[in-house]
């Protein structure tokens, strides 16, 4: 009888290995799925049997998931790294091909206007001459306030594209907290969790995306999440809301409620899609929008300034050229409305054609200005300058993310090696389990026909 009972525990361990295969074989184009196997074990000899006794079979002591949490850990973080710089590149794209456009850049704006001013000077009475100096005015405002257009648009679309990536991490916090007390639940019942477990970490990989994430394990089976900072995100089946509040400077600042308490937190240390778009907003578009409003300011103020102390053809004060207003709904930047007659662009209310005045507003692009990211500049080439600084913060973004695309690669390659399907592996293990089930079959057959054969001899 105990050949009966030995081979009808390896029939019975196959078929379980054949399910597993099969299993496997099934999910091998399933997202996120983790190969199974089982675990198997030999059966202690029953008490009594004496030295002769060889055993009482074989158990299936565990269905084995196969993952590696280091590997998991590899993945997310690579998953995080990716979302950062995936996030910031269409921005810093689209504001290199706006700043370089020969309609839309600030560089021929100020090449033309200087121009303007160079024919003039050869014949500072000539009314045509002067009405161009303000017709090119005219279009370099225009040149400065769609720039500014377009930085406004961007920041409209970042926290538009931050507030949607907010609702998807508090739906994927929501739902790892719930996979965690099925898990936990699952367990406590004895119940194979592995699909549970594979839900999970795929959702924990699409949040990784969106937000740097730490993972720690838990005795119960369950995960804790949190930011790189330690505020949690997921505790048990409990999960964190993140929300975005607008400053008195128009900035936003992150808001982490967790159970009754609430935190700010430092947007440069969030990482993922969200921590991308905080940097880009923080390091690139707000001071380059900053700066191209102290450079209209700049040249406004000085253009006026010199205009101001020169003087008309009738030989009155000379007009202001420019109005900068940083809060004008129609535009920061515009001509005053002067006649071309009223510039003051000579040094003698008795010469006319003097063109002291128009020479000092050529000069002007030799002048210098602050510019926070670029420290000191001139006028002439300060936008050129600001467009430099672009382009390599943008090559180094792109590089970065190509970095990025690679190491993903090869994280979910080293978690394919350890979790993933192999086709070929799983159809040998189908043949060698399937004739462990048939030779157990056979020695059940065989013990019958000895049962059998001894009992008609008595």
């Amino acid at each position: 009888m105990s050949m009966i009972h030995n081979a009808l525990s390896g029939a019975l361990a196959a078929q379980a290995a054949l399910g597993t295969a099969s299993q496997n074989l099934s999910n091998a184009m399933t997202p996120g799925y983790s190969r199974q196997g089982v675990v198997l074990s030999t059966r202690s000899p029953s008490p009594g049997g004496g030295r002769l006794a060889v055993g009482s079979g074989v158990d299936v002591s565990a269905i084995r998931r196969f993952s590696d949490d280091y590997k998991n850990l590899q993945l997310w973080q690579a998953a995080s790294s990716r979302g950062e710089m995936a996030a910031a590149q269409p921005y810093y794209a689209q504001l290199e091909r706006v700043m370089g456009s020969g309609g839309t850049s600030l560089s021929a704006g100020l090449d033309a206007f200087y121009a303007a001013l160079n024919a003039a000077s050869v014949e500072p009475t000539s009314v045509p001459l002067r009405q161009q100096i303000i017709s090119e005015a005219d279009a370099l405002a225009r040149r400065f306030n769609s720039l500014d257009r377009v930085y406004a648009s961007q920041q409209a679309a970042i926290n538009e594209q931050r507030g949607a990536t907010l609702q998807q991490i508090n739906t994927l916090t929501r739902t790892i907290a719930e996979l965690n007390g099925k898990v936990a639940a699952a367990e406590a019942g004895g119940l194979n969790v592995s699909g549970l477990l594979d839900e999970r970490d795929r959702q924990i990989d699409a949040l990784a995306e969106l937000v740097d994430v730490r993972v720690t394990g838990q005795p119960d089976g369950g995960k804790t999440v949190a930011l790189p900072g330690g505020q949690p995100l997921v505790v048990g089946d409990a999960a964190a809301t993140l929300a975005a509040k607008t400053l008195p400077d128009g900035s936003q600042a992150l808001t982490l409620a967790f159970a009754k308490e609430s935190f700010t937190l430092p947007n440069d240390r969030v990482g993922g899609q969200l921590g991308g778009l905080n940097a880009y907003e923080q390091q690139v578009l707000r001071p380059m929008k900053a700066s191209v409003a102290t450079l209209a300011e700049e040249l406004a103020g000085r253009v006026n300034a010199v205009l101001g102390t020169g003087f008309a053809l009738d030989g009155t004060a000379g007009g202001a050229l420019f109005v900068f207003d940083a809060a004008a709904a129609d535009g920061m930047l515009r001509v005053s409305g002067v006649k071309a007659e009223a510039l003051g662009l000579s040094g003698d209310p008795d010469k006319p054609g003097n063109n002291d005045r128009l020479l000092e507003l050529i000069d002007l692009k030799n002048q210098t200005v602050a510019l926070g990211p670029l420290g000191t500049v001139t006028l002439g080439d300060a936008y050129a300058q600001l467009a430099g600084r672009l382009a390599i913060l943008s090559a180094q973004n792109q590089a970065g993310l190509d970095t990025a695309e690679t190491v993903r690669v090869e994280a979910e390659q080293n978690w394919q090696s350890t979790s993933g399907v192999n086709r070929d592996e799983e159809a040998i293990k189908l043949v060698e389990f399937q004739k462990m089930y048939q030779a157990n079959m056979k020695v059940i057959a065989i013990a019958n026909a000895l049962f059998d054969s001894t009992l008609a001899a008595f």
